[in-house]
């Protein structure tokens, strides 16, 4: 266990320094060619039968430490109420719309739980697997439906992300308006000229004393974020599952801790000792990189049905490919930018911990607080839609 711990802490840095070298590796980018290493590392024969240990405590808690050393450089002149509302109007619409269109498309192949597979999908795709767990005890779905879907979901949202990070980006970069970063000085500078990843070596350096100390500065500030945010959530889950059931507190225990997160890691960058910490976003940014890797080497094919649960497959498929169509539309009907766009994609169907790895991929930090908040308000309404979605597939 100590080994596959030394490999996901050290293998980001391989590939970081495989990509300076390589210039083929730099175009595919360290996101996905961790994804790759994961998914082939996870399914090999020497992967320890309880890595799944390993594997829960370290996505539990990167992504939470990372978001604050995120927000801590971050310029939120730049955050648009206006755009993110937009942003998560149009991405609600078109997975709702979606979820109802490929439910008539597919009903026959998915038998008796077909309008509860569209309610969960809805749920899952407007919020996270949080509102996925809790419509299934909502929804009364049967265990084989659940774990069918939520590996179909991961396999389909890999590929999902794969699109992105190939191609989806720059093609929707093109196809919508161009991204307005540093409104406040007038300027519309190429995506690339403000983003820390695209210096030539963005990690040189950080071993000297002024880094190390700027890096376990950022960290220890991180870590008391997310333990108060995680006692704030757990207190305020708490007490809402006295009033509503345990479902309720698990629904909001996510919505809260994320918002908790965001909220304190804003604050916090107002703070100018806080602001100064240079190497913080290049720091968090290596958590990500490492979630990547780990989060990639959980998928376990040898568990895929394809023959027993095509009809799930494909409507899974549809919806996620198929919102994200409608969703680009709307989007250039209400002028909404390419990396706006997709970071709100991003949030919804793949929920918020995946923000700031796809904000790595597009070289632009800006839209990290505009795709959390799209994603903290699709955790809160999840469950709402989700059930709502079911209760009239059932009855049409």
């Amino acid at each position: 266990m100590v080994l596959l711990l030394l490999f996901y802490c050290l293998i980001p840095a391989a590939v970081i320094w495989l990509c300076r070298k390589v210039p083929f590796l730099n175009k595919i980018g360290p996101i996905l060619l961790l994804y790759i290493i994961g998914i082939v590392v996870g399914n090999l024969p020497v992967m320890p039968t309880d890595a799944f240990q390993l594997q829960d405590i370290l996505t539990s808690v990167i992504i939470p430490i990372a978001i604050p050393m995120l927000l801590f450089n971050s310029d939120f002149r730049k955050f648009s109420v206006r755009k993110s509302f937009l942003a998560l109007l149009c991405g609600v619409i078109a997975v709702v719309a979606t979820v109802i269109i490929g439910y008539f498309i597919f009903k026959p192949g998915l038998g008796n739980e077909g309008y509860k597979v569209g309610g969960m999908l809805t749920g899952v795709y407007t919020g996270g697997t949080p509102n996925l767990a809790a419509l299934k005890l909502v929804l009364g779905v049967k265990d084989e439906t659940y774990i069918l879907l939520n590996t179909y979901d991961m396999l389909i949202s890999f590929l999902y992300l794969v699109f992105l990070m190939t191609v989806g980006i720059r093609m929707f970069r093109k196809l919508l308006p161009a991204t307005r970063s540093k409104e406040a000085h007038g300027t519309l500078p190429d995506v690339s000229e403000y983003s820390s990843e695209t210096e030539s070596n963005p990690y040189k350096g950080i071993f000297t004393g002024k880094s190390l100390r700027q890096i376990f500065s950022a960290l220890g500030l991180s870590v008391a974020i997310f333990a108060a945010s995680a006692a704030i959530a757990a207190l305020s889950s708490g007490r809402l599952s006295e009033g509503f059931g345990a479902v309720m507190s698990w629904k909001y225990f996510m919505a809260i801790l994320i918002l908790s997160l965001t909220t304190l890691g804003i604050l916090a960058s107002f703070i100018p000792k806080v602001r100064s910490l240079e190497k913080s976003y290049d720091a968090g940014m290596y958590l990500v990189y490492i979630f990547s890797v780990v989060v990639a080497s959980m998928a376990d094919l040898s568990n895929l049905n394809l023959r027993g649960g095509l009809y799930m497959l494909l409507y899974i498929a549809f919806v996620i490919f198929v919102s994200l169509a409608i969703q680009t539309i709307l989007a250039r009907i209400f002028r909404i930018d390419g990396d706006t766009m997709v970071i709100s994609s991003v949030s919804l169907i793949n929920s918020p911990p995946m923000v700031p790895m796809i904000a790595a991929a597009m070289k632009n930090r800006d839209v990290i607080i505009t795709g959390l908040s799209v994603g903290i308000i699709g955790y809160a309404i999840g469950n709402y839609l989700g059930f709502a979605i079911a209760e009239l597939l059932s009855i049409l």
